[in-house]
């Protein structure tokens, strides 16, 4: 189980240089299987340099970061009234490859999940690639129903093949 040192909370404007930093710690072991070196690479300029971030950052999403003594270990960013209903988005999570598998992961969604409740939103909606079944079985498990799949041109030749998932909050 993690540390009762570990915190949860919302990043500022100066510190998104720290998504960034994770996400480039934890993609290619993330999606090493999955996606070419060349996809992992180009999509992580496409969603995670600074400018795409700030843009993100500028229309409301939030971020979170997971820490514990001063380092970070994972974070979730998410944009309330996504889409009908009202329903938010978790548009990004990613814990460190190290800090997996010891709950830290559900209790920054359940983080996520409780913040967007308190905002007046009926359910969480995330992406998750189709062939990351880790991923899947993980949001099964914390109450995540699938409702759809689809497929994004991201350009480049470029695809996201993805399962959307919701929680009914």
């Amino acid at each position: 189980m993690e540390s009762e040192m570990t915190s949860i909370r919302p990043l500022a404007h100066n510190e998104l240089s720290k998504v960034q930093s994770i996400a480039h710690r934890t993609w290619p072991n993330t999606f090493g299987e999955i996606l070419s070196p060349e996809q992992i690479s180009y999509m992580l300029n496409m969603m995670y340099a600074l400018p795409v971030l700030e843009s993100q950052w500028q229309k409301g999403h939030t971020f979170l970061l997971a820490e514990e003594n001063g380092q970070e270990l994972g974070f979730a960013g998410f944009e309330l009234n996504y889409a009908e209903g009202p329903k938010a988005k978790l548009h990004k999570i990613y814990l460190l490859p190290e800090t997996q598998g010891k709950g830290l992961g559900k209790k920054l969604i359940l983080d996520v999940a409780r913040r967007v409740r308190e905002a007046g939103q009926k359910s969480l909606l995330l992406n998750v690639n189709k062939y990351n079944q880790k991923a899947i079985d993980f949001y099964q498990r914390i109450g995540f129903q699938e409702i759809y799949k689809e497929v994004i041109d991201i350009g480049n030749g470029y695809v996201m093949d993805d399962v959307v998932m919701e929680l009914t909050l």
